[in-house]
C-alpha cells in the first residue's frame, strides 16, 4: 500500500510539473497573440527555455548524483559550436529550416555526450570540492579552446587552424565558418518559443523517467551512501557515468537553442565560462537541490528578474541580490519550510477530505 501511495504521489508531482510549463507556455502564446506582451519580454522566452533546460541537466548531477559539478557550461559551449557549425556547413544541403534544426540539436547532443563522457572518465573518480575544482578546470579548458579555433570550408572540404584566419588557406570562393574569438558569424535563427517549450518537455521526461527508475533508484542509492551502494553490487562508476553523459547531453542541446537564438556568436566562446556555471547552479541551489520544478521556476524568475529591474538601474543588482536571499530563506529556513508544510495545498485538502470523511 505504502508503495502504491509514494508511485501515485511521485506521478502526480511529475503530472503537474508537466502540467506547469504547458500551462504558461499557453498563457504566454496568448499573450503574443493578443499583443500585450512587450517586445523586451517576448525576446526573453527563448534563454529562458534555455537557462531551464541547463538547470535541468545540472540538477541531474548535483541533486540526483549528488557531486558539485562547476564546468556544465563548457558542455553548452561544446553544443552551440558543434550544432551551429552544422547548420552552417548543411545550409544549402538541408534546406528545410526545421530538419537541419533538429539534426543540429543531435549533433550538439551526441557531441556534448562524448565530451562529457571523455572528461567523466577521469573525474567521477573524485569526489567533493576535488570534482569540483576538476570540473571548473575543463570547463574553462573547452572555453578557451574554442576561443582559438579557425575553421573554414572551401571546394578542396574543411580547413582548420589555431593561428589565425589567414592560417586557413581557403581556395577562393571558401568562407570561414568559426573565427576564433569572434565565433561563428550568420548562425541560422531557428530558436522559437515553441522549440524551446518541447526541449523543456523532452528534457523533463528523460530526466524524470531517469530518476523513477531502476537506475535512477541505483544513482540516489549511491549519492546516500556510496559505501552500502557499492556493498550491495551497484555499480558506482557505471550510474554516475551515465547521469553524468545526459546530464551533458542535455547541456549541449540548450547550447544549440543558445547559438541558433541569435544572429551571430562573436566573442560568444567567454560567455560560456565560470560565470555561466555559477549562474546555473545559483538556479539549481534556489530551485531546491533534487526539485526539478523548483529549478524551472527558479531559471525562470531569475533570468527575467534583470530585466524588470532595469529601470531601478542604480539599485538593480542590489534588488536582485536581496531577492536571492529571500528565496534562500524561503527555501531553506526551518521557520519558512515548516510554514510553508504547514500551509501547503496538498495539507489543505487532505484536511478538508478528512473532515467530509468524517
Amino acid at each position: 500500500m505504502k508503495k502504491t501511495s509514494k508511485a501515485k504521489n511521485l506521478l502526480k508531482g511529475d503530472f503537474l510539473t508537466y502540467l506547469l510549463v504547458i500551462v504558461v507556455y499557453a498563457v504566454f502564446q496568448f499573450m503574443i497573440a493578443n499583443g500585450s506582451l512587450g517586445s523586451l519580454y517576448e525576446g526573453l522566452l527563448v534563454p529562458v527555455c534555455i537557462y531551464v533546460i541547463m538547470a535541468l541537466a545540472l540538477n541531474l548531477v548535483v541533486g540526483i548524483v549528488g557531486e558539485l559539478s562547476l564546468g556544465h557550461a563548457g558542455f553548452m559551449c561544446v553544443g552551440a559550436f558543434s550544432g551551429a557549425i552544422f547548420s552552417k556547413i548543411t545550409a544549402d544541403m538541408i534546406t528545410t529550416d526545421l530538419l537541419r534544426f533538429v539534426l543540429a540539436i543531435l549533433v550538439g547532443a551526441v557531441t556534448a555526450a562524448v565530451f562529457g563522457f571523455l572528461i567523466g572518465i577521469p573525474v567521477l573518480r573524485l569526489n567533493g570540492d576535488y570534482l569540483a575544482i576538476v570540473t571548473l578546470a575543463f570547463g574553462e579548458i573547452i572555453k578557451n579552446v574554442m576561443n582559438v579555433i579557425y575553421l573554414g570550408v572551401d571546394e578542396k572540404g574543411l580547413h582548420f587552424s589555431m593561428k589565425d584566419e589567414l592560417a586557413l588557406n581557403l581556395a577562393e570562393g571558401g568562407k570561414t565558418i568559426v573565427k576564433g574569438p569572434q565565433g561563428i558569424i550568420g548562425t541560422p535563427h531557428n530558436s522559437t518559443f515553441t522549440i524551446g517549450v518541447v526541449l523543456i518537455l523532452i528534457t523533463l521526461v528523460i530526466v524524470l523517467n531517469l530518476i523513477h527508475s531502476r537506475s535512477g533508484r541505483a544513482i540516489m542509492a549511491i549519492r546516500d551512501n556510496r559505501i552500502a551502494a557499492e556493498s550491495i553490487g551497484i555499480n558506482i562508476t557505471k550510474y554516475k557515468m551515465m547521469a553524468f553523459v545526459i546530464s551533458a547531453a542535455l547541456a549541449g542541446v540548450a547550447g544549440v537553442l543558445y547559438s541558433h537564438n541569435i544572429s551571430s556568436l562573436q566573442a560568444q566562446p567567454q560567455n560560456f565560462g565560470y560565470n555561466m556555471s555559477i549562474m546555473i547552479l545559483v538556479y539549481v541551489v534556489l530551485g531546491g537541490i533534487g526539485n526539478m520544478r523548483g529549478s524551472i521556476i527558479a531559471a525562470a524568475i531569475l533570468t527575467v528578474l534583470p530585466e524588470m529591474l532595469r529601470e531601478f538601474q542604480d539599485y538593480r543588482m542590489l534588488m536582485y541580490a536581496i531577492v536571492l536571499i529571500l528565496m534562500m530563506l524561503f527555501n531553506w529556513a526551518p521557520a519558512c519550510r515548516r510554514f510553508r508544510e504547514r500551509y501547503s495545498l496538498k495539507r489543505i485538502f487532505a484536511k478538508k477530505n478528512t473532515k467530509e470523511a468524517q
